[in-house]
């Protein structure tokens, strides 16, 4: 990544459709954070204002449409048969995919917008697993656009307009939204398993 960030801030034209590219490859699983492709993209709008815009759209399109990519084709048309590829056979457990699909059901656009504010690789188990659960098409992306528009304007905007400095700031906001991501996914279960004893 360091290369990367070395070769976009020396050909600033260039990095609009670098960052787009690294992100669409993101959306088959490769180890491209966006939340660092936000935060280049809006350090070198800051530095070369003319390209503002242009990078911008570049890091929302490509974060969006990875979404889709992961969502569809990996999901939803690869599905199962992914886990016999030896790299994607522990990516998503059974148990993982049932709490997703229970949170996708039960709080709908507010399980992609938190997701967006988890750190640790998070993103793409919640897209897979709401492609591999089948969760209806339009529906995703709709929401997922939402949840993209508000995270990579908030973020981007952070960024751009203090820097360095906000960053652990976002880390230690990041973390807190993690912890209760996983109190509520932790109760869920425990719920779960009283039920299942009861039922029994």
């Amino acid at each position: 990544m360091e290369m990367f960030i070395e070769f976009v801030q020396t050909n600033i034209s260039y990095a609009p459709y670098a960052i787009f590219g690294l992100l669409l490859l993101a959306g088959f699983n490769l180890p491209v954070p966006e939340d660092l492709m936000i935060f280049t993209s809006a350090i070198l709008a800051a530095q070369n204002p003319e390209y503002g815009a242009q990078l911008f759209i570049a890091v929302f399109m490509g974060a969006y449409l990875s979404d889709v990519i992961c969502y569809w084709i990996m999901g939803r048309v690869l599905g199962q048969r992914i886990f016999k590829i030896k790299m994607f056979s522990k990516m998503v457990s059974q148990e993982k995919i049932d709490k997703v699909t229970h949170f996708y059901d039960q709080y709908g656009m507010v399980t992609l917008l938190v997701g967006r504010f988890i750190p640790f690789g998070v993103l793409n188990a919640l897209f897979f697993t709401a492609g591999l659960g089948k969760m209806n098409a339009w529906k995703f992306c709709l929401t997922d656009l939402v949840a993209c528009i508000i995270s990579c304007s908030l973020f981007f905007y952070l960024y751009y307009t203090y820097g360095v400095i906000v960053v652990e700031y976002i880390k230690k906001g990041n973390m807190v939204i993690f912890g209760i991501f996983a109190l509520l996914l932790g109760a869920w279960f425990l719920n779960k398993k009283r039920k299942n004893r009861v039922t029994t």
